[in-house]
Order: structure tokens, then C-alpha cells, then sequence
């Protein structure tokens, strides 16, 4: 690894011919300060992220790729979405789409390693896919980055070049939990029990799960992510300390990078083997908690697309969705706001009218109830899923379309 200036960077990059292919941290640990050296050097890249964050570059010149958009690519007329299930991107990168760069922010250098911190995810198979084929591995060393174990260490020989830049970690913006959330919180709490494996993601609702479950005990995590609310967990005694935190990327405050740094309890591994199927069903009753922008009467889940427009992309739904089904004790739940206040809509619909993301969980629950779906008969589904998660105002006209789509009562 060789350190340079930003501008020895730019004379490096600007040698770069054709129009090469930038692989970057996603999610919250985007290397800014090197993407923005890539960006003013090279006139023209294609740059793939997974839930790239406001502050991308998007320009003409630029092609922005991923298989999941986030806030920083949505919209863009630019933009070309792969579709994948989250498992599978690795085979995107050492297929269709390899890399010719790729972009890591690390720890500062650890005994001839440093650390991926806060994102792993996609980026070791990244990082072998342009080794292969002879490309640049660049870093962003900054000593704010935690020091994660598991596949988040890297040999300082597989980066060619580094630059410095001291700068803090994005952290999520605290916003109150709404009763709504709470609610949801509660109810889907209500079906975890001790010595359960947790998947969440983030938000008002993961992080209302997680606070109503801090009477719980011997709980585990096997996520593809986890938040601060996994270190309300730990500080309330509700987890296991003899099984390993296990996720692919942390997204938190600075007392979360604090409690991750350097603690082997924490495990950060790659996404082909956090959100492998086979791997996520053999943990021991692994709750998978997702959500959704809309769910149907045949129990299936839209959280991908939005008027047929891209919103966001399968991510690892999919994946704990199949996992937690086939674990022992599993439950593979689906849980979201009957109403949707922006749009002013029921997120409760006869039938989806874009691609499904996800089917046959376990349960839907919404602040208005719980609907118990495996091992009912399509009609009685359909009909738990009106009562129990649309919200009041929705409610005749779902059952009218019940009608219509033969969804028969079920028996009393």
C-alpha cells in the first residue's frame, strides 16, 4: 500500500484509460473525499454502489449502477438497476459487471492490516474481482473507522493506494418513534421469544422492535445489518454473549463504532455468506423483520418499486425471507404501516401492480393487528389480512376485491 496526496492520486487516476468501472463503499461509509478525487480525474466511469447516500456524483459522464438504489442515485436519469437478490451481487462483480477500481474507507493501517469497519457487504468479492483482472484497489485511511474482525480485515498488500482524511461517520438522524411504530414495535415483539435469532433492518419500526425486546434473553443476531439498537440489546442483557454479533455493515452513533471497535464479539463477514439461504436456516429460530411499501391479499410484498417506478431493489429481503422459513423455529415476518400518510393510501392492496420482492411469510402485521399466514388456506389469508393489518377506512373496499378475485370467507 502507498500513500498518497490527493493530488499524486489524481495524476495516478488520470492514466486510467477507457471507461472504467468504480466500485465504492455503499450504504453510510462512502469514501467521499477519494470518490471525489475519481470524480474530478476521470471525465468518464460507470460507478456502482449498493444504497448509495445523498452526495454521489451524478453528472454527464457518469453511469450510476446497483442492484439496490438509495437516496444518492434515485431519480437519476442515469441510472442502470440491476436486479438481484442481495446474495447474489458478489456474482454480478466477478461476471457481468467486473470492476477496473474499487473504493474502500478503512481503519489506519493495524499490524499490516486494516479494517473495512462499518461496511463489508459486497466489497471482498469486489476487491478480488479487480485483483484478478489487474485493476486498483484504493482506500480512504481514516482514524475514525473502527476496527471490525471477521472478512472486514484487509492485507495492506491488496490496496495499492491510500490517502488520508480524518472524518467523522455518518450516523443515522434521531427522530421520535411515532405511536404508530410503536405499535408495530409491540406487536411484532410479541412474536419473538427467548433464544431467538434476530434479523432486522434500520428504522422507526427495527428500532421499535428492538426496544420492546429488551426483557427478552439469550437472543443472537445474524443480519445483514444491525444499528444502535442491537447495543440497547446487549447494555439490557437480552443477548447470548457466547454467539457472535454476525452482520455485513453497521449503520449507527458514535457510541455503536465505539462499542464495535476492536470486539470479538462482533463479526463482520461477506454478503455471500450473511445472506446465504442455507446459511441464515441453519441459525436456531431466526426471525426475519422486513418491511414493505405494499402488501396484497396473496400475502405477497412489494418493497422494491413505486408506480412501476425503481425505489429501491430486492436487497437481502429475499434472502432471510427463504432463510427464516427453513430455519428450526423460524418465522420470516412482514411488517409495515396500514396507511401510508405522504400518499395518503392503504399500503394494503387487492393485488400488487409491479414485480413481487418477497411471498409466503410467516406473518403481516401493521399497528392494526397481526395476520397469521403459513398454514392458512389462501382464502382465510386473504381475509386475516383485511381484518387484522388494512387499515378501517380500506377495509370494504379490500373485501369487495376479495369477492371479485374468488377469496371465499373462511368457515366459521
Amino acid at each position: 500500500m502507498r500513500t498518497l496526496s490527493e493530488s499524486q492520486l489524481a495524476t495516478v487516476l488520470s492514466r486510467v484509460a477507457g471507461v472504467p468501472r468504480v466500485v465504492v463503499s455503499g450504504n453510510f461509509a462512502t469514501p467521499g473525499r477519494a470518490l471525489g478525487v475519481v470524480d474530478k480525474s476521470v471525465a468518464e466511469y460507470r460507478l456502482f454502489a449498493l444504497n448509495a447516500q445523498p452526495g454521489m456524483p451524478d453528472r454527464d459522464g457518469v453511469t450510476l449502477e446497483t442492484p439496490f438504489v438509495g437516496a444518492g442515485m434515485r431519480g437519476s436519469p442515469r441510472l442502470r438497476y440491476f436486479p438481484s437478490r442481495l446474495s447474489l451481487v458478489p456474482h454480478l462483480l466477478t461476471g457481468t459487471l467486473p470492476p477496473d477500481i474499487v473504493l474502500v474507507h478503512t481503519s489506519t493501517p493495524v499490524d499490516g492490516t486494516v479494517s473495512l469497519g462499518t461496511e463489508v457487504n459486497i466489497l471482498p468479492s469486489a476487491i478480488e474481482a479487480v485483483r484478478a483482472r489487474g485493476g486498483m484497489v484504493i482506500a480512504q485511511l481514516n482514524p475514525r473507522m473502527p476496527f471490525t474482525y471477521g472478512d472486514a480485515v484487509l492485507s495492506c498488500d491488496e490496496v495499492d493506494y491510500a490517502i488520508e482524511a480524518d472524518e467523522p461517520l455518518a450516523s443515522p438522524v434521531h427522530r421520535p418513534t411515532s405511536e404508530v411504530s410503536q405499535r408495530i414495535g409491540t406487536r411484532v415483539a410479541d412474536l419473538v421469544a427467548d433464544g431467538a435469532t434476530l434479523q432486522l433492518g434500520i428504522g422507526a419500526v427495527p428500532d421499535a422492535v428492538l426496544a420492546a425486546l429488551t426483557a427478552r434473553r439469550g437472543l443472537s443476531v445474524w443480519s445483514e445489518m444491525f444499528s444502535d439498537g442491537v447495543l440497547g440489546l446487549e447494555r439490557a442483557g437480552a443477548l447470548d454473549r457466547d454467539v457472535p454479533v454476525t452482520a455485513s455493515f453497521v449503520f449507527g452513533g458514535d457510541e455503536l463504532y465505539e462499542w464495535v471497535d476492536r470486539n470479538p464479539r462482533i463479526r463482520l463477514l461477506r454478503t455471500e455468506k450473511t445472506n446465504d439461504p442455507g446459511l441464515i436456516a441453519r441459525q436456531h429460530s431466526l426471525v426475519s423483520i422486513n418491511s414493505a411499501l405494499q402488501v396484497d391479499l396473496y400475502a405477497q410484498a412489494n418493497a422494491s418499486r413505486v408506480h412501476g417506478v425503481i425505489y429501491s431493489g430486492f436487497g437481502g429481503q429475499t434472502d432471510f425471507v427463504v432463510g427464516a422459513l427453513h430455519s428450526p423455529g423460524g418465522k420470516a415476518i412482514i411488517a409495515l404501516p396500514s396507511w401510508h400518510p405522504k400518499a395518503d393510501v392503504s399500503t394494503v392492496v387487492p393485488r400488487l401492480a409491479g414485480p413481487v420482492t418477497s411471498f409466503q411469510h410467516s406473518y403481516l402485521v401493521s399497528e392494526q393487528g397481526t395476520a397469521t399466514i403459513w398454514g392458512h388456506d389462501a382464502g382465510e389469508q386473504a381475509h386475516q389480512i383485511i381484518d387484522n393489518v388494512a387499515h378501517p377506512d380500506a377495509r370494504d373496499q379490500l373485501r369487495h376485491a376479495a369477492h371479485q378475485l374468488g377469496f371465499t370467507p373462511p368457515t366459521p
